[in-house]
């Protein structure tokens, strides 16, 4: 279950969307994500399952290495669902026991409210699998440049984000040899009920928190041992620069929230 889940990881491969200005990749997610809370029916939710479908398709990445992530929201999923179907007032549908109903509106909630949240989920992980950490922090930290007027440090904060982002994979590949490890051992993490598995997921906490810790110190060194600095000042090696698949990009992404926000 750990080893689904795919944000924060890289997928390697030649695809027009690998090759984009990564400010391109961020503007888009945010963008697409923003367009979600627009959508208010059957036919806008179309129109962004197809522009999602045409960018899967162009990045190169596999659609099952894609939704292989979802396994691990299906209970976040469940929750929400069950939430919006019974705490939702409106036109009784079924009811139980005389006092606990699904209403229509409930239903319509809940339905719009998992295709969301799936696609939500899709299109932050296209963005993380076709962009390297490299480019990732510097498109963060030149998108984030005017607040540098306000005295943000931007560098530090688009650093500490990709770094962040870059661990998740790590630290949940660490955590499945740790849980290996224990198991070899004779723990047990798969019987009894949700609250048992969660207290038997307890003595994982240290051994994983040590190796977080130990890593993060190791990059730490690594990164004073080559004397970096960061900031301003600091050049690049590869410069951002726009080119026309990229205006070609930002137009596709315009004509994509003209219909999504004017069919929604």
């Amino acid at each position: 279950m750990l080893r689904d889940i795919t944000l924060g990881q890289y997928y390697p491969t030649d695809s027009i969307i690998h090759r984009l200005d990564p400010r391109v990749k961020l503007g888009g997610t945010i963008l697409y994500i923003l367009s979600l809370f627009f959508v208010k029916n059957i036919l806008g939710y179309l129109v962004a399952a197809l522009f999602l479908a045409l960018v899967i398709r162009l990045s190169k990445v596999p659609f099952k290495f894609m939704i292989k992530g979802m396994k691990t929201i299906l209970f976040l999923l469940l929750i929400t669902v069950i939430f919006n179907l019974f705490l939702t007032q409106g036109t009784p549908i079924v009811t139980f026991f005389g006092k606990v109903s699904i209403t229509y509106e409930g239903l319509k909630l809940a339905v719009f409210m998992a295709i969301r949240l799936t696609f939500l989920i899709i299109g932050s992980s296209v963005m993380t699998l076709t962009t390297t950490p490299n480019n990732l922090t510097d498109g963060m930290e030149r998108m984030l440049r005017p607040l540098k007027v306000l005295r943000v440090p931007v560098h530090e904060v688009a650093m500490m984000m990709s770094i962040a982002l870059r661990f998740i994979p790590i630290l949940l590949e660490e955590t499945d040899k740790i849980m290996k490890a224990q198991i070899a051992r004779g723990a047990d993490f798969e019987s009894g009920n949700l609250l048992q598995r969660a207290k038997s997921m307890v003595p994982l906490l240290v051994p994983l928190f040590i190796s977080a810790f130990r890593r993060a110190n190791d990059l730490a060194m690594a990164m004073e041992a080559r004397c970096y600095r960061g900031g301003d000042g600091r050049t690049k090696m590869k410069p951002l620069v726009y080119e026309q698949k990229d205006y070609l990009a930002y137009a596709a992404l315009a004509v994509y929230l003209v219909i999504s926000i004017g069919i929604g």
